[in-house]
Parts: structure tokens; sequence; C-alpha cells
């Protein structure tokens, strides 16, 4: 089960997560996600364990619990989707300058 963990604190690494659910059980994969230039972590992170039952028990015994000064929010993560703008404002060719009929073209 992939598992959502947030409101983690900057000084948490990975190594700290790891730690704390492998005392549920198996711990797949740590990711704490962070800023691509500065590399700061951005406040939440994934944890994956194998063991479904495993993953439940840490989820109600981690959730709200404070880790270096912050309340952890801690639940099943939801599947990603790819609902981010794209460049050009997207959608089906409604764009300013995608007008296949040419009408609102602009004569100088």
């Amino acid at each position: 089960m992939n598992i959502f963990v947030g409101n983690l604190s900057n000084d948490v690494q990975e190594e700290d997560l790891t730690n704390l659910f492998s005392e549920f059980g198996q711990v797949k994969e740590v990711k704490i996600i962070r800023d691509i230039f500065s590399q700061q972590s951005k406040g939440f992170g994934f944890v994956e364990m194998p063991g479904l039952a495993d993953a439940q028990k840490a989820i109600n015994a981690l959730n709200t619990k404070e880790v270096k000064g912050k309340k952890l929010v801690v639940n099943e993560a939801r599947p990603k989707t790819d609902s981010r703008r794209r460049p050009g404002g997207g959608g089906s060719g409604g764009g300013r300058f995608n007008n296949s009929n040419n009408n609102n073209r602009r004569r100088y």
C-alpha cells in the first residue's frame, strides 16, 4: 500500500520515516518530495508498505503523531492524476492562435 505522509518538518529525513514505519512491518520504499532546485522538503512524502494490514496499522497509529515538532497527516495515498494545466491553454484547440478558420486574424 502506498501511504501519504504530510505535514513533515524540514528536519525529517527518509531514514526517520523508515524507522518510524518499520515498527509496523516491512517498508519497501520511502520518498520525501523535495524542491527540484533547493532540495528542501516540500513537507510531504510517501511510504510504500507491501503488507496491507501492516500499512493500515501504521496509518492508524501514526496519523496525528508528533514528529520533530509537527503532527503528521498519514493516510492512504490517492492515485496520481494528470490534472496539471498544459502550456498554451490546452484543451481542444480553442486557444487564441489556434483557430483554423482564420477569421480571427488581425489584418494590418
